[in-house]
């Protein structure tokens, strides 16, 4: 799947992220915005990881923190994104945002809103048929399905603890939350 030069994505962050390392950056709403990566946070995305590669079927990839721009003001750079792999084997630091066929981003103290709120709605209006927040601060996951364009139709929170079951074009995944950590400084927040 080779995209032409003059169909190719152009990040308007891409080679900035050493400026700030150990942080996430990615334009929202017009800003620029950086978010430090936390062990829980990285924890969190290696498992799901592993748990989302073994299962995909023949011709998909997860990628991570790579850019997939929706217009001049939303760069977004999932934590956790499934897409063909003929466009992983590309090896590019960004990539359209309509290649992307299940999205999953890890909350931390700074992207609360972004991830429940901001995000949601860009990520439907694209046909992106699944969304899944992980949110170590509360201990659940949220998943989203169903996109139109004024945000997802379906919503189920579900908490730590046992399997989860995402119901993709890709086929059924199943996620084992009980290994997903939970921020004990967060425990208390509601």
């Amino acid at each position: 799947m080779t995209v032409p030069d003059a169909d190719r994505p152009h990040s308007r962050i891409g080679g900035s992220e050493d400026s700030f390392p150990g942080r996430l950056t990615e334009i929202v709403e017009g800003r620029v915005m950086t978010n430090p990566v936390q062990p829980f946070h990285g924890r969190t995305i290696q498992r799901l990881w592993s748990d989302l590669e073994g299962q995909l079927p023949s011709g998909w990839a997860v990628v991570s923190d790579v850019a997939f721009p929706f217009d001049d003001d939303n760069e977004f750079c999932p934590d956790l994104a499934v897409i063909p792999a003929e466009a992983e084997d590309e090896n590019r630091s960004a990539y359209p945002a309509d290649l992307i066929e299940l999205v999953v981003e890890v909350v931390s103290p700074s992207s609360v809103r972004r991830d429940y709120e901001v995000k949601p709605s860009w990520y439907a209006s694209r046909g992106i048929a699944n969304y899944l927040v992980v949110d170590p601060l509360k201990g659940h996951c949220v998943t989203m399905w169903n996109p139109g364009p004024d945000g997802y139709r379906g919503r189920d929170v579900l908490p730590y603890g046992a399997d989860l079951t995402i119901d993709s074009p890709l086929g059924k995944l199943r996620l084992d939350t009980a290994r997903l950590p939970v921020d004990p400084k967060a425990r208390h927040r509601s």
